[in-house]
């Protein structure tokens, strides 16, 4: 197993701090930054288990249920406290083979899947912002139903992990495998982060891992049904994702 320390010179105390709050920030950004030094060449089930180690149940793990390959790894890198959390947000605009496969996910898996909802149900958000918001402004949109709900799902976590790749875009090309997520304040951990399709393929095909129908059905990358098309043969992966529009992410990683 692979132990990381933070470097003691940049690491606050907790208890000598006098801002308690802002020492935690920089232990855990010190953490962070060191750990992801430390494990750029480790395996996704290396830092997923040095996760669960350092953070227990302050640590879990995040899913679209795009996949659950995360998830999965996660159940094998269990701590002593139980199974790790996989938080599932559900912006009330999935596919129902996404909730199927969050379902699906809950009832196989080792693993204790939270499902979080934005503040306002849909048919609430378009009596206060108007129909289809998605349309008209799908930064707000995803902010409302997306960011907002999880930065209050994560708020008594200290690490969370997602399923980031380096190849799945430009904007994710250097996705570090630890790093520090300055805007929530916690480490934000992305075990497969080094991984290609190949390997994704290959870990599900290996272990049985469950996956989305839709990624079968010509949907490659799968988001909210209103802002996902199928894509093209030679297209980019996430082409589907807000098709027409300059957007190319929903905001939860920027």
């Amino acid at each position: 197993m692979t132990t990381v320390q933070a470097d003691s010179d940049t690491a606050a105390s907790f208890e000598d701090a006098a801002d308690p709050e802002a020492a935690k920030r920089a232990e855990l950004k010190a953490l962070a930054e060191q750990a992801g030094r430390d494990l750029e060449d480790a395996s996704a089930l290396e830092i997923l288990q040095w996760a669960v180690d350092t953070f227990g149940k302050r640590f879990c793990v995040t899913s679209s249920m795009e996949d659950a390959v995360v998830a999965h790894l996660a159940s094998r890198a269990r701590p002593d406290e139980g199974p790790v959390d996989v938080v599932f947000l559900d912006t009330g605009y999935h596919f129902p083979e996404t909730i199927g496969t969050r379902d699906a996910v809950e009832a196989v898996m080792d693993v204790n899947v939270l499902t979080i909802t934005p503040r306002q149900t849909v048919a609430e958000q378009d009596a206060e912002y108007g129909p289809k918001l998605h349309d008209r402004d799908p930064d707000l949109c995803c902010f409302l139903r997306k960011v907002k709900p999880l930065e209050e799902g994560l708020a008594r976590f200290d690490a969370w992990a997602t399923g980031l790749r380096r190849d799945e875009s430009e904007t994710r090309a250097n996705t570090p495998v630890v790093g520090w997520d300055d805007k929530r304040g916690k480490v934000k951990i992305s075990p497969i982060a080094r991984w290609t399709q190949d390997d994704v393929d290959a870990y599900v095909a290996e272990h049985g891992v469950l996956t989305n129908p839709l990624l079968m059905d010509g949907y490659p990358s799968v988001g909210c049904a209103p802002c996902t098309r199928r894509v093209a043969p030679g297209e980019d992966a996430r082409a589907g994702r807000w098709a027409g529009n300059a957007k190319t992410e929903c905001g939860l990683h920027l």
